[in-house]
């Protein structure tokens, strides 16, 4: 490792890993390179070697079982944490997902995602932290601190440029090297330097003509060779499809199995010669390490023998729920509520809850504390109201409320050969997770059966997630008894894509139901790894959207505030697809507007996991942004609104309008996508760009305020003096900014440089010290290939957003 000298125990678990690598053959070599399932790889009996576990995350530990049998403490989404600026709490946050490992027999955790918010329409930006490299490298650091305390790897991913979702398997990402090194990389560099992870993830895409699987010289020369990196490197799920390109690439792992590029075709390549068996040593030296490192590999003592005390992870989750939240918007001290007041909660969103983003870091959560939930618990009796207002979904979602459902799993006979519960209606099984007694070579059909007991009376809609052969019988009558195809070419389509609607039928209100979903199983042989996915979807009787807003617009007249829940969806926010706009779905923007003509002080809670226009936004008195918030989000929404905590986020991400936005592009153009914004991307190109967003990076409103007293700066060290001048105790986020006064290369106007909190109570003032790294003031320089400082002079700001600077000083490097 560059810079970090080995330690007395690093030195003895290499001896015995090279003792352990010297005693394998060739072909178990190249095997333990290779997924033998999922989420494993294999087990090395003659060496001491246990099977290693990969499970994702990044808001919790799913394990190697995807079902809500399996909870997982949901933590909130990435963006949420960035949205604390709060580096120990993001460690303390690792600490509690070691924990879960830990609990789940998992040994390396797929996370954190540190890819950059590049375009407002990234479909997976709530799975990164912002659209600033430096702050994603800090929370990223802690992180990553924090699993590896509790002596479970990381994999920092995807590796590298892996911005948006369109054609993500094939895309190829033209980013010049100035914009790789101080955007892309920057995040990658400052987490392997200051946390040394145990892992890297590399991405489906392609850089610069390369595929990342495959790409030598960011793997092997920048990461490995300038970094000293000295963890294992694997492949994104299917992303490796070359065995010699690979291996001499740099990729150590190819994942899932047991199809995979490496294994025994990596064993022929070398005895033809077009892979070096060093090559494979070197490979299979990192996964053993890694082996060590977790605890595995026999003779060899574990980094972390004795994990850190236990977590509340209800607590924690709810703690970095209202630290994430951020009021950007509290007009004439709409919040916190007054004590007493009468709230009328409007909004689908506010009954049922989204507290995560889809895709593969969905986890199952042991319970969901919904915001109705929370204010339910934290107000007055009868003074709380609630109406649906608007929904959100314009589509099915998988079968949920109302639904008990059971797995039966038979045979081609049609005997019974398993059963698994199956608390909500979706099945994704992956490969060794099947139930009991099952196989892929005995399973034929899977039946989701069990009843439904809807909520309200009228026609109920019921579909089909997945492709193949489906036959859905509710209430006794069959409505589909065919094949359903693919809408896309991604082998994932079966987990992200849309459910299609297949049957209507008329139901009563609290009058139970059977209902039944079999799928004929096929897995085609071509497929890398055996996958059962698919999903009963539901949708109930839709209301007159104009006859519900009429509703909300009089529970809302009636109260002393109205609290609006707005909302996306997993067909918005999802991985596998990017955004078309970035407009609430529904009538929810109607709605808003509705209850605010109605009620001045209305306050609007938006849930989502990145920016979302707010055309509204100076017609309400408040609004709130509460990310993708976990399990307890409505109980830390509760904390907030009342006022017995403080919302202490800042924005981790410029929010505005796409018509605004300087960089929108993530369709690519004959199969590429070209970077051509350069480093301008989020608050630099908005800066550049010369245009007003609704909230800049930064921004963040309190229940106190502050004033901003004294700023001493040189070249290393910045010092801010900050006084609390409102009536109630209060944190303050202090943001330092550097930008070049004088001539150069073109840069941004500024950018961030450092940032501390500081807590203080009512009149009181604290000191910040806030240290100012070397690299804020280096470029890359393309033709030396070098970092190169510019010197010259520059403005040190300090204060409350990249918008809001309240004091400077000058400096000269």
């Amino acid at each position: 490792m560059a810079g970090a000298q080995p330690t007395p125990a690093d030195e003895a678990r290499e001896a015995v890993v090279e003792a352990a690598l010297g005693a394998l053959g060739l072909d178990a070599k190249a095997r333990l390179l290779a997924g033998q399932d999922m989420w494993t790889l294999p087990a090395l009996p003659e060496i001491g070697l246990k099977s290693l576990v990969m499970s994702d995350g990044p808001i919790g530990v799913r394990g190697v079982r995807w079902t809500a049998d399996d909870p997982s403490v949901a933590l909130p989404s990435p963006t949420a944490l960035a949205a604390t600026w709060d580096p120990g709490l993001a460690r303390r946050a690792g600490v509690l997902l070691a924990q879960e490992a830990r609990r789940k027999g998992v040994h390396v955790l797929l996370a954190p995602t540190v890819n950059l918010h590049r375009s407002p329409l990234g479909g997976r930006h709530f799975e990164c932290y912002s659209e600033d490299p430096y702050l994603t490298g800090v929370i990223g650091t802690g992180y990553v601190l924090g699993v590896q305390s509790g002596g479970v790897g990381t994999t920092v991913k995807h590796f590298v440029a892996n911005d948006a979702e369109t054609d993500r398997l094939t895309v190829n990402n033209l980013v010049p090297e100035r914009a790789l090194r101080e955007l892309y990389l920057a995040p990658f560099e400052a987490i392997v330097r200051n946390a040394r992870p145990w892992g890297v993830m590399t991405a489906y895409n392609t850089v610069n003509g390369t595929t990342m699987t495959e790409h030598h010289h960011l793997v092997g020369e920048v990461l490995r060779g300038e970094w000293g990196f000295d963890g294992f490197n694997v492949s994104d799920w299917t992303a490796a499809r070359d065995t010699v390109a690979a291996a001499n690439g740099g990729l150590d792992v190819a994942m899932p199995g047991p199809r995979t590029v490496y294994g025994p075709a990596l064993a022929q390549a070398v005895r033809d010669g077009k892979v070096s068996e060093a090559t494979v040593d070197a490979a299979v030296r990192r996964v053993l390490r890694l082996a060590a490192r977790v605890g595995i590999l026999a003779g060899a003592e574990p980094v972390v023998a004795a994990p850190p005390a236990p977590v509340d992870g209800e607590a924690l989750a709810r703690e970095i729920a209202r630290r994430s939240f951020v009021l950007v918007r509290n007009e004439r001290g709409a919040l916190p509520l007054r004590p007493g007041a009468t709230v009328a909660l409007i909004g689908a969103a506010a009954r049922d809850a989204r507290v995560l983003g889809g895709g593969s870091a969905t986890v199952f959560p042991p319970r969901i504390v919904s915001p109705l939930d929370g204010l339910t618990a934290a107000l007055p009796a009868g003074t709380l109201a609630y109406a649906v207002g608007a929904d959100p979904a314009t589509e099915l979602a998988v079968a949920d409320q109302g639904f008990r459902l059971r797995a039966v799993c038979r045979n081609a006979a049609g005997e019974i050969i398993g059963t698994r519960s199956a608390p909500g209606g979706l099945i994704q099984w992956m490969g060794s997770d099947l139930p009991e007694g099952v196989t892929y070579a005995t399973l034929h059909t899977v039946e989701l059966t069990g009843t439904f007991t809807p909520r309200a009376s009228g026609p109920h809609t019921f579909g089909i997630k997945g492709t193949g052969p489906f036959t859905l019988t509710v209430d006794g009558t069959t409505y589909y008894d065919d094949d359903q195809r693919a809408g896309q070419e991604d082998p994932f389509d079966t987990f992200f894509g849309a459910p299609v609607p297949r049957a209507r039928v008329e139901l009563t209100a609290g009058e139970p139901v059977e209902v039944s979903l079999t799928h004929v199983v096929r897995i085609p042989e071509d497929l890398p790894m055996k996958v059962v996915g698919f999903a009963l979807a539901h949708s109930g009787p839709q209301r007159d959207p104009d006859e519900l807003i009429a509703e909300a617009v009089e529970a809302a007249r009636g109260a002393d505030t109205a609290v609006v829940m707005v909302a996306t969806t997993d067909r918005v926010e999802s991985e596998g697809f990017d955004r078309r706009d970035l407009r609430l779905p529904g009538r929810q923007d109607d709605l808003v507007r509705a209850v605010a003509a109605a009620n001045p002080n209305t306050v609007v809670v938006v849930n989502s996991g990145s920016p979302v226009e707010l055309p509204w936004r100076n017609e309400v008195a408040a609004v709130l942004l509460t990310w993708f918030p976990g399990q307890e989000g409505g109980a830390a929404l509760a904390d907030v609104l009342t006022g017995a905590h403080e919302p202490g986020g800042r924005l981790p991400t410029t929010w505005g309008s796409l018509a605004d936005a300087p960089v929108t592009q993530v369709v690519p153009v004959d199969g590429e996508l070209r970077y051509s914004e350069g480093v301008f991307i989020g608050y630099r190109a908005w800066e550049r760009a010369g245009r007003t967003p609704s909230y800049p990076f930064g921004h963040g409103l309190g229940y106190t305020d502050w004033a901003y007293e004294s700023l001493e700066a040189d070249g290393t060290t910045v010092r801010v003096r900050v006084r609390n001048t409102g009536e109630r105790a209060g944190r303050e986020v202090v943001q330092v900014y550097v930008g070049p006064t004088g001539p150069g290369p073109e840069r941004p106007a500024r950018w961030l440089a450092g940032f501390a909190s500081v807590e203080a109570g009512p009149g009181e003032s604290a000191e910040v010290t806030v240290e100012l790294p070397r690299r804020a003031f280096e470029v890359w320089d393309d033709t030396a290939k070098t970092w190169s400082c510019v010197k010259g002079s520059y403005e040190i700001s300090a204060g409350r957003s990249i918008a809001d600077r309240r004091l400077t000083a000058a400096i000269n490097v």
